[in-house]
């Protein structure tokens, strides 16, 4: 996965958060979904208050219901805030409601990088995403930047799109792409329609590569700097 962290979305409707955590629901496949994709980092908005009148006790049971299920799935509740929101209505979505006197706020306890316990306290889902912790961005390590797609732009070229997972890619870095086995040069780097010097681990970037048709990569091969232990085809793999 590309993200750096989960916001799950609970209905609070009566049977509708119910059906959400049932063996088949949908809120119990998205939060697998998410650990299995390697995203370690939640927040859980509950949302429809208003259906529920902003009831103290809805709120509760929901907490702990989803709490003991996201710790099954792998997920420590400690490290997640639960904010109950109205979306339809903009309750504790950026500024505090007076709807729920009760509510005095969401607390977190992660980890960081240094392994420093690191308390967060708010009571808006907007103050839970900014305490999100910015995950470790590994430049040090050999450029992996698997392709979410590959352009062919007029005027410029053939213009690959993707994260940058590992290491750094910068204009004039010879890069291979794996399994297709195609090396060529990095002409450009872009991100947002801005020139980049180069682009580092999170950064969604593209970059125009020279003498290379739309049909020679695509989605899902991974670029490395060819210098540097670029990536390699495997015939197979053991899973962990």
């Amino acid at each position: 996965s590309q993200a750096d962290c989960a916001i799950l979305v609970i209905a609070a409707g009566t049977g509708e958060f119910e059906a959400g955590i049932s063996k088949d629901g949908q809120t119990r496949e998205h939060a697998l979904l998410a650990y299995t994709l390697g995203v370690r980092q939640m927040i859980v908005a509950i949302n429809k208050m208003d259906t529920a009148n902003w009831a103290e006790a809805r709120y509760l049971e929901i907490v702990k219901e989803t709490s003991s299920f996201l710790k099954k799935n792998g997920f420590d509740p400690k490290t997640i805030p639960f904010v109950p929101i109205s979306g339809f209505n903009g309750d504790n979505m950026i500024e505090p409601s007076t709807n729920c006197p009760w509510y005095k706020g969401w607390n977190k306890e992660t980890y960081d990088r240094k392994k420093q316990l690191n308390k967060a306290t708010g009571k808006t889902l907007v103050e839970a995403i900014d305490a999100i912790l910015p995950p470790e961005r590994p430049t040090d390590k050999p450029l992996r930047l698997p392709l979410q797609d590959v352009y062919k732009i007029g005027g410029i070229g053939t213009v690959p799109v993707g994260r940058v997972e590992t290491g750094v890619i910068k204009p004039g870095m010879v890069v291979t792409f794996a399994p297709a086995n195609v090396t060529t040069e990095v002409k450009s780097v872009e991100m947002h329609h801005e020139q980049l010097a180069e682009g580092v681990p999170g950064d969604n970037v593209g970059f125009n590569v020279k003498n290379v048709s739309v049909k020679d990569i695509r989605r899902g091969n991974v670029a490395g700097d060819s210098k540097n232990d670029p990536p390699q085809a495997a015939a197979s793999f053991n899973a962990q």
